[in-house]
C-alpha cells in the first residue's frame, strides 16, 4: 500500500513557515457562508472567536498553522479557564476551533486535526428564564401615547410572544411575508431554513394598527419592504429590538436579565402548558434537534412542582 501523500502545506512548512492562521480565516468564514449555510450571526460568532484564538497564537509567536500541536491548544485552553470564562463560551470557543480545523484538513492546510482529541467542558443544563402570562400582558400593554412609536412597539412585542421567533427573524420580516387574514406569516430562520408561523389575533390587531397608523409616516424615504422600521424608514435590527424590549421590561419592573429571548422562552413554556405537543413546538421554535426544544419540558416541569407544593394539602 503506497504512503498517504502528506498535504502541501505540510511538504512546505519547513520552505514555508508563515502559513499563518489569520491566512485561512476570511476563506473559512466565506466557506461556513456559502457552502454550510450559517447564518450572518453565527459566521460573526465564529470571526470573534477565532480573532481571539489568533491574538493569543501571535502573543505565544505560533507562526504557523502547522505548529499548532495538542500541546498548544491544551495551554490555550488553561488560558481560556484561567480568564475565568463561563464553561458555555469556552464550549463555544472549542466548536470554532473544530470547525476551524476540520476546514484546513479539507483544504490539505495539514494532515490532521489535533483538535479532535479534545473535549469540550461539562455544560450545567440552566432553564430558561420565563415570564408568567400575566406579565407579559403587561409588557405588551406597557408601550404608551408618550413613546415615539407605540404601535410599532406593541406590534413588535406581541409578534416576538405570539410567534416564538428571534430578535433576528423578526427584524429580517417582510411586508410580503405577512398573511394578517389567515393569521401566519413566513420567516428566515437559522441556516436560511424558511418556515410559517402562525400569529395570534392580538398580533394581528397589533400589527394591522401599526401599518394603518404609524408605518406610513416612518418610510417616506426608507426601506420600504421591511415591516418593522426606524423613525427614518430603515429596517429595525435585532440590537433595536433588544433594547426596545429592555426598555419596557425595565418599566414593569422585570429582572435586567430579560430579553427578546425571554418572550421566546414565555411563548415555548406557555402553549407546552396549553397542551402543545413536543413536535409542533419543535417545527414552531424552527429547531434542528429534538434535544434542544426538551429544555421546555423541563421548564413546565418545574412549574407543575411548584404549584403541587403550593396547592397540595401536604406539600
Amino acid at each position: 500500500m503506497p504512503p498517504r501523500r502528506r498535504p502541501l502545506a505540510v511538504q512546505q512548512a519547513a520552505q514555508q513557515p508563515f502559513l499563518h492562521p489569520s491566512r485561512f480565516l476570511e476563506p473559512f468564514l466565506a466557506y461556513l457562508e456559502a457552502e454550510c449555510g450559517l447564518s450572518v450571526n453565527t459566521v460573526m460568532a465564529y470571526r470573534n472567536d477565532l480573532q481571539q484564538f489568533i491574538a493569543w497564537a501571535d502573543q505565544q509567536k505560533i507562526p504557523s498553522v502547522v505548529a499548532i500541536t495538542l500541546d498548544r491548544l491544551q495551554s490555550f485552553m488553561q488560558h481560556l479557564h484561567d480568564r475565568g470564562l463561563q464553561p458555555s463560551t469556552t464550549a463555544r470557543r472549542i466548536v470554532a476551533l473544530k470547525m476551524f480545523f476540520r476546514y484546513l484538513v479539507l483544504e490539505e492546510v495539514i494532515a490532521e486535526s489535533a483538535m479532535e482529541m479534545l473535549s469540550s467542558p461539562k455544560l450545567w443544563q440552566y432553564l430558561p428564564a420565563v415570564l408568567s402570562p400575566e406579565m407579559v400582558d403587561r409588557l405588551l400593554e406597557e408601550p404608551g401615547w408618550e413613546d415615539p412609536f407605540p404601535l410599532r412597539d406593541r406590534a413588535v412585542l406581541a409578534t416576538l410572544y405570539a410567534t416564538g421567533c428571534r430578535a433576528s427573524e423578526i427584524s429580517g420580516l417582510r411586508l410580503q411575508d405577512l398573511q394578517l387574514e389567515q393569521r401566519f406569516c413566513r420567516c428566515l430562520g437559522k441556516g436560511n431554513k424558511e418556515r410559517i408561523v402562525s400569529m395570534t389575533p392580538t398580533a394581528v390587531r397589533a400589527i394591522s394598527a401599526y401599518l394603518e397608523q404609524e408605518r406610513p409616516r416612518m418610510t417616506h424615504n426608507g426601506d420600504q419592504d421591511y415591516l418593522f422600521v426606524t423613525r427614518t424608514g430603515r429596517s429595525l435590527t435585532r440590537i433595536n429590538i433588544w433594547h426596545l424590549v429592555k426598555k419596557y421590561a425595565a418599566r414593569i419592573g422585570c429582572s435586567s436579565k430579560i430579553s427578546p429571548h425571554t418572550l421566546r422562552h414565555s411563548f415555548a413554556t406557555h402553549m407546552l402548558a396549553g397542551g402543545a405537543e413536543i413536535r409542533a413546538l419543535q417545527e414552531m421554535l424552527g429547531h434542528a434537534s429534538i434535544r434542544t426544544t426538551q429544555i421546555y419540558t423541563q421548564v413546565e416541569h418545574s412549574r407543575l412542582k411548584a404549584i403541587h407544593s403550593k396547592c397540595h394539602p401536604r406539600g
